[in-house]
This record gives structure tokens, sequence and C-alpha cells, in this order.
């Protein structure tokens, strides 16, 4: 069995799919690895750790795709990369977000999908969960981003001129990049307070040492998975009143909240933001999806009224090494469990497999939508 691993195209990308020192796992489970020349080169891995790991290395993306029976990505494959996936290979990758999604065009091609998007939360597949694990990347980013745009410091000072106060910082979102963005914040000694719709996120922040703020909502705000689900008309307008008098009070906002398989909940209006301080920050980590605020540009760092708005896009690519370690080990998790005595077996009764498969046997089963 040939495993493949190619290299990131897409602008800003700088993860792999698969480190040097995950090849021993595959090679473990009857593998015989392929890197494409270059193909972690932006994460810091050159060609030849990659060979020295036991992979061979091919010039260009045709030489590491030919007779290749699992190939392995970080993002969604370009249209004109699909055309070159050999048909009956199986891929695995992010599929979500992308425009156009490509589902139907690697159905057309008779290649299989998995997308890591849509491994279940569930207890097994805690290890293959490739959103947790990069979730953890973008909550950290995120929480220094707005240190190093924030015109003050994060932590309480006493010093000689004077004491200076912890800044205030406000997260939206407490799911695994929340969470992250709060542990990382007040480790950075900030004051933190965070919101979210669930009242079951409530113990987990302030198992981190942030106040915990919640509008009057139902319970029932979290739907399978851990998920936030869509909120009504009314329980918008409850949130509304709360984010209008948490942001203006806030000195950095980090936003994560993201619904899968829909855009971003805009959280925080343009008039929100005008009420902000002189210098305030906010961090939006949701701006591969649309973006938490109402002003974001995604991929811009831009300034309105008061504040400065940063809205990056893939932001667990700026910590390219770790958060390739991360997903190399979800993906290998992944692979375990469908190698049966050195062979690859894509069973459609496995519950893991039937969640994250997207084209089988040029079918296409769920479309990046949601269906």
């Amino acid at each position: 069995m040939d495993l493949v691993i190619l290299k990131e195209t897409r602008d800003g990308e700088s993860r792999v799919a698969l480190a040097p020192d995950h090849i021993r796992l595959f090679t473990d489970l009857g593998f015989t690895v392929r890197v494409e020349a270059g193909a972690g080169s932006a994460a810091g891995w050159s060609d030849g750790e990659y060979a020295e790991a036991g992979a061979s290395v091919a010039p260009d993306m045709e030489g590491a795709l030919r007779g290749a029976r699992v190939v392995v990505k970080v993002r969604p494959p370009l249209p004109e990369e699909i055309l070159k996936l050999p048909p009956q290979a199986l891929l695995i990758s992010f599929l979500s977000p992308a425009d156009p999604d490509p589902a139907p065009a690697l159905a057309e091609r008779g290649v299989d999908a998995l997308a890591l998007e849509r491994v279940p939360r569930t207890t097994r597949a805690q290890r293959m969960d490739a959103l947790s694990s990069q979730a953890t990347a973008v909550g950290y980013v995120g929480a220094l981003m707005a240190a190093s745009h924030l015109p003050r410091f994060f932590p309480m000072l006493t010093t000689a001129a004077g004491t200076i106060p912890p800044a205030r910082v406000l997260v939206l979102g407490a799911g695994v990049a929340g969470l992250q963005a709060i542990a990382t914040a007040r480790r950075l000694g900030a004051r933190v307070r965070a919101y979210d719709i669930r009242a079951a996120a409530a113990e987990q922040v302030q198992s981190l040492g942030a106040t915990f703020v919640q509008a009057a909502l139902p319970a029932e705000a979290e739907v399978e998975g851990g998920y936030a689900r869509e909120l009504s008309g009314s329980e918008e307008d409850r949130q509304h009143q709360l984010m209008m008098e948490e942001i203006p009070a806030a000195d950095a906002v980090i936003t994560t909240a993201q619904i899968p398989g829909r855009p971003a909940p805009r959280l925080i209006t343009a008039e929100m933001v005008e009420r902000m301080a002189p210098g305030s920050v906010i961090v939006d980590l949701a701006a591969d999806t649309g973006g938490n605020c109402e002003v974001s540009r995604p991929g811009e760092t831009i300034r309105h009224g008061p504040a400065t708005i940063v809205a990056p896009l893939q932001p667990a690519a700026r910590l390219p090494q770790d958060a390739s370690r991360m997903l190399g080990r979800n993906i290998a998790a992944l692979l375990k469990e469908m190698v049966t005595e050195g062979e690859l077996v894509i069973s459609e009764d496995d519950d893991i497999v039937d969640a994250a498969l997207v084209v089988r046997d040029g079918r296409l089963r769920k479309s990046q939508a949601g269906g």
C-alpha cells in the first residue's frame, strides 16, 4: 500500500499532513510512504529528514501520486489537483471550508474521500479528532495575537513607575480553541472573562481561572457532538444585549464561535466595536467561515473606529510544526482503525468511517454543506 504526502499549495498554508517522525507509524501498518519534494519545507522539515525516516521522495506531484492507495493532505485539494489524483485512491484531508465544495469533483474522479472535520467527537474517536487538535493551536495563536496587537501589557505589573493593572480579555466561545485562548491569556497574566451559549462550558472556563458570563438561554443550547446550535431570534436578542455590555468593557476580545457546516455566527456588531476603548483589539478566529465580527475582513488586519480587528485565515498554520505533528497523529490513529492484516478496509459499518466518509466508489455520500 502506497501512502503519499502531498505538498500544500494554498496560500498561507505552512503545515504538512505528516511530519518525518510519523513515517514509522505508517510503515508499521504496512504502508510504503512517499512524499512530494518540498512538502515539509514550510514547516521546517527537509526532504532529507523524510528520507532518513524511511520515506521515498518524489520530485513532483505526478511522480508522488503514481500508484497511490492513500493520499494525505491538510487543506482541500484544488480543482487542478483533483484531476491528478488516481481513481480509487483514498484522500484524507480537511475538505471544508472550500469553495467550490471538492466532494462532487472527487466523486466524478472516482476518488474516495475522508473529511477530517467530520470525524465524530466520541470517546473512541478522540485520538482522531483533527478539529480539536488544530483548534488547540488556533486558541494559543489567538491569545498571542491579541497580546501582540494590544498597546499595553497583559499582566499586572508593579514597578517603580507605578502599578499597571492587568488587561481585560473576553473570549467568545468556550470550545477547544476558546479554552486554549483562555488558558494562554491567563498564563500571560490577563484578567479573563468568557462567554458561551452552552451552560455546560461554565465549569471548564472556571477551572482555568476565568469568569464565565452567559445570557439567559435554555440549557439545550448544545447539540450532538458538543457543538453549539444556532440561536432563535429571541435568544439572539438576549445575546446581543449581553455583548453590548461585555464588548466595550474589554481591552481585547478573542472570538472562536463556529457552527459546523454553516457560516460563523455574528456576535460582534459594528456598533459594539465603535463603543470600545481606544487601542482595543479584536482577534476573530472564525474568519475562515466568515467571522464572528461584522467588520472583520478575513485575512486582513484593519482599524475600525477605536479598535484593531485581526482576522487571520488558517491561524493553526502559524504553528506549523506542532500543528502538523498533532494532525499526523490524528491521521495515523484513523488509518490504524482501517487497516486489517495489512489491507486497507473502508467499512461504512464503522461509525467513525461512516461519519467521515464523504465520497465512496464514485458516489457522493454527503456534502460539505452538512447534507
